[in-house]
């Protein structure tokens, strides 16, 4: 039996408990879909070993185990927010030019890093898109591509970037 077919015998067999237990342990009804398909993907990479016995205490230990990473992810993705509205609560002083030329530097430094990170592509739409607070369709015409390839870049592009980011500072 594949693991597919057996995830899914699982969750028809025992969905109602796999979503109750969501639910009871996260309380945010909002997560509790994510978590319910989440946790069928994650049955089918690690499916569960022929010799368990009892599958409702496997699931049950499973599900702990993940509700506990999903709310400790979504602690550090809150806790970057938090972070990053900090320094957006500060922002340079433009009336001082020492501070302008600083924040300038360090702009065209990002855009430097952007064009290393990324793949010839998505950098140009990323940096097309955000130097000049561009449109999609203004940087699908200087691209000369459709909208959608832009959108398409600039969201892959950005999804790389994040996860450089949030890896450097996990390091």
């Amino acid at each position: 039996m594949s693991n597919v077919a057996r995830a899914t015998e699982i969750f028809a067999l025992h969905g109602d408990f796999i979503r109750a237990t969501i639910r009871y342990r996260i309380g945010d009804e909002a997560l509790v879909d994510d978590l319910y398909q989440d946790f069928f993907l994650s049955l089918i990479a690690r499916p569960i070993p022929p010799d368990v016995q009892n599958i409702k205490n496997y699931l049950y230990r499973a599900l702990i185990n993940d509700s506990f990473d999903a709310v400790r992810r979504v602690g550090q993705y809150q806790d970057r927010i938090r972070r990053y509205s900090k320094r957006v609560e500060n922002p340079v002083n433009k009336d001082c030019p020492e501070n302008a030329l600083i924040e300038t530097e360090e702009t065209e430094k990002m855009f430097r890093m952007i064009e290393l990170l990324l793949p010839s592509s998505e950098s140009r739409a990323v940096i097309l898109k955000f130097e000049n607070d561009s449109s999609i369709g203004e940087v699908a015409k200087q691209m000369a591509v459709n909208k959608r390839s832009v959108s398409r870049y600039i969201s892959v592009g950005l999804k790389k970037l994040r996860q450089f980011v949030f890896e450097k500072e996990g390091t």
